[in-house]
């Protein structure tokens, strides 16, 4: 290496350095991805909220990390399954297991921005949501209960952009509407709603915000979470800690080093350096090696430009004879049989061998004998010719191509 890229080497070097220290010196930003996991301090975490909950509830609260599906195989469980998360989906055996727990009087208490689409179809309502600010249509809700022993004087605004998601259709015989956030000052739009379902209760909340640190935090909003907690009367209460966007456990050995912002850019730099020294010592010591194009088949090419040219010259006759040979040779590479004579009995040995009639063989061959005695045939007759004779060797499962 010459003096030239050892000047370079050391400028770049410095430059990356340079970039490291300041974007390692910067403030980390908020985190505003939603978690819900119950050990996640972020603003859209579920720490205070499941600290809390579960004081409240020392003795009836179960933590469940495994999918419904294998947790409601004891069918002696009773209570309400909670499940918080910004996105809530099963599938269909999971969710037929779920209702029929539900069922038999257990209650089912979910807050989400989406229910998935076998639940929405199952109780027959629509979901729509506002995520950017249009005609005074805002995605930070201000949400309140209709129940008038509940229900704040003022609605509870939420003062971070998050999609706002509400209920468009619900089925209005077998539901009740629990609570409705407003998107604008006009209207207002049901967020809450209970459905009876058989002997039990689901309650499908769609303002999951409500549960996370940021909001509970604030003067007046931890009254509304508790009271919409209100409406969950069965105990003891299961906790899902399986649908999470966050995770509650290390996935990834570098997790730790991951998580701290020094540690992180310290590990980037390491890769980067590495990646650098073996770029350039690579190229110093490692001769570039010459690729090598395989040759390429041009026969294919050769027959398109052949059969073109008698296309053009309109040489059907030709181009059809060409096919009878190429027949000929694939009847005796294929059945060992030569039909040079075009005898009867050739015919009937050639017909059990392809799995044909005999009737089909013989006006076959009585087309091929028509064409070849023919000086002149036209474009229709060797289409007609070809699809004979491709017709004939696919009835017995080979190409006619």
């Amino acid at each position: 290496m010459n003096k030239t890229y050892k000047i370079a080497f050391g400028l770049f070097l410095l430059l990356v350095i340079s970039l490291v220290y300041l974007e390692a010196s910067e403030p980390e930003p908020l985190n505003w991805n939603p978690s819900y996991t119950s050990s996640d301090k972020i603003p859209l975490g579920a720490y205070v909220f499941y600290d809390l909950y579960k004081d409240q509830n020392s003795e009836e609260f179960q933590e469940v990390k495994i999918p419904p599906y294998e947790f409601l195989q004891d069918s002696s469980l009773a209570g309400t399954y909670f499940f918080l998360n910004d996105y809530v989906a099963y599938d269909k055996d999971e969710l037929d297991d779920l209702l029929e727990w539900v069922s038999r009087g257990n209650d089912l208490f979910i807050s989400a921005y989406h229910f998935g689409s076998l639940l929405q179809d199952t109780l027959k309502i629509s979901m729509e949501s506002t995520i950017v600010a249009e005609d005074g249509f805002t995605s930070r809700p201000s949400v309140n209960l209709v129940n008038p022993a509940l229900k704040f004087t003022e609605n509870l605004l939420f003062d971070q952009d998050l999609p706002g998601v509400y209920f468009s259709e619900i089925d209005t015989l077998n539901q009740t509407i629990l609570g409705t956030a407003s998107f604008s000052a006009e209207k207002e739009e049901v967020n809450f709603i209970k459905t009876q379902f058989g002997e039990g209760t689901i309650y499908l909340h769609a303002t999951p915000q409500a549960f996370s640190n940021y909001f509970l935090l604030k003067e007046g909003h931890p009254k509304y979470a508790a009271r919409v907690l209100s409406y969950v009367k069965q105990k003891p209460i299961f906790w899902d800690a399986y649908y999470k966007s966050g995770k509650s456990y290390f996935t990834s050995p570098l997790f730790i080093l991951l998580n701290n912002r020094a540690l992180k850019w310290a590990y980037y730099f390491v890769l980067i350096a590495s990646g650098i020294f073996i770029l350039f010592e690579g190229k110093r010591k490692q001769r570039a090696i010459p690729v090598v194009e395989p040759l390429q088949n041009k026969s294919y090419d050769f027959i398109d430009t052949v059969s073109n040219l008698y296309l053009e010259e309109k040489k059907f006759s030709d181009l059809g004879n060409k096919k009878i040979q190429l027949f000929q040779e694939y009847i005796r590479t294929q059945y060992r049989i030569n039909l040079d004579e075009n005898d009867d009995q050739g015919l009937k040995d050639l017909a059990t061998k392809s799995e044909n009639s005999y009737e089909d063989t013989k006006a076959l061959f009585i087309y091929i004998s028509r064409f070849q005695n023919k000086n002149i045939n036209s474009k229709t007759e060797f289409l007609e010719l070809t699809q004979k004779i491709n017709s004939y060797k696919l009835k017995n499962g080979k190409s006619g191509k």
